[in-house]
């Protein structure tokens, strides 16, 4: 790829390979603009005719999709000042098999005159089993020839950008096998009812009265959400004496995978439950998970157990005054007692969310 980029004399021949969409990866980034509370980075020009930036729709923790139109707007105006070529990677993993379906008006794709190239994961939203992703390109000078190899195969040439040129093609066979049986009209019934399905779970959440939506309307069908805190008897707000991550432990013992997260570093103390929504996900299944979401806030407000040798217990003190001020429950802890049963023997729904 160093030859396409053809880098000016005196410039670093290393940093064409890590153009990346990561401040910690690339120092010298700066913020373009900022869209829907966070930004864009855009990478200083280092003596190459054509840098990059990349573009997410549909972010791993809320399933935002990022102003890619926007996006483009700034990268135009940034080329024109500047007399750059930045082009646009959009990262579709999860919306590319989603935002074509539900808001068909949107755009981020190449209709926008700077995207260059997409990716999406067919194992995703496109409806097949792991493994399978894809990548395209918007004309074919976007797609180096150096990073294609050309092998003579059985008697004729074959061209492959793949990282491991012989696999199987079970997934591929798959893929085509949905776009034929669903075709447009058959996925877009399914992620508009998906869609349904996780404002119907979204709704529910909220009306538990214990959490703070995260996740936004315009999405991936799947719901963020994280703790609020606690009103005590005086009326004031205090924190909860446990976290997402042991809501998400509990949640795990009636079966459902609901994965808690940290924010990325700038929102570090941010933590959050996410319920991705699956094809087999019902409505009948929502209320339950409702249920079960609200049985076990209330056992953690009540029951929550601590090691007694985690609390500091001042001179003087009793543990009994020590953990009532901490307002928690000193209990054995059932989950390292080898004589109660495994919570995790019995399962329902392992894996639906």
């Amino acid at each position: 790829m160093l030859k396409e980029v053809r880098p000016v004399e005196g410039a670093p021949m290393d940093a064409a390979l890590v153009q990346v969409n990561h401040l910690k990866l690339h120092p010298e980034a700066r913020m373009a603009g900022g869209v829907g509370g966070g930004g864009f980075w855009v990478f200083p020009q280092h003596g190459y005719s054509r840098p990059g930036i990349c573009g997410i729709l549909g972010s791993t923790y809320t399933g935002e999709y990022e102003d890619i139109e926007k996006l483009d707007e700034l990268v135009e105006k940034l080329n024109k000042e500047k007399g750059y070529d930045v082009k646009i990677h959009v990262d579709a993993a999860s919306g590319g098999f989603v935002a074509p379906f539900v808001e068909p008006e949107l755009k981020w794709d190449f209709r926008l005159k700077n995207v260059c190239s997409i990716n999406t994961s067919g194992h995703k939203y496109g409806l097949v089993y792991p493994g399978l992703g894809w990548v395209i390109w918007r004309s074919k000078e976007y797609l180096p020839e150096s990073i294609v190899f050309h092998v003579n195969y059985l008697g004729s040439d074959q061209a492959s950008v793949t990282l491991n040129f012989s696999r199987g093609a079970n997934m591929i066979i798959a893929q085509y096998y949905q776009f034929l049986r669903l075709g447009k009209e058959g996925y877009t019934k399914i992620m508009q009812n998906l869609g349904l399905v996780a404002k119907r779970l979204q709704k529910g959440i909220e009306d538990t009265g214990h959490f703070r939506i995260l996740s936004k309307d315009n999405a991936l069908p799947l719901v963020a959400f994280s703790l609020t805190k606690t009103v005590s008897k005086a009326g004031k707000e205090e924190a909860r004496q446990y976290t997402e991550f042991d809501l998400a432990d509990k949640l795990r013992q009636r079966g459902w995978v609901l994965p808690a997260y940290t924010m990325a570093p700038d929102a570090r103390d941010t933590k959050l439950l996410r319920a991705v929504i699956r094809e087999d996900m019902s409505m009948a299944m929502v209320d339950e998970l409702i249920k079960d979401i609200a049985r076990a806030v209330e056992y953690l407000d009540s029951h929550f157990t601590i090691n007694v040798n985690d609390v500091h217990k001042p001179e003087g003190k009793s543990m009994t005054d020590t953990a009532k001020a901490h307002r928690v429950h000193v209990k054995k802890n059932e989950h390292h007692d080898p004589s109660h049963p495994n919570p995790h023997r019995k399962r329902r729904h392992d894996g639906v969310c």
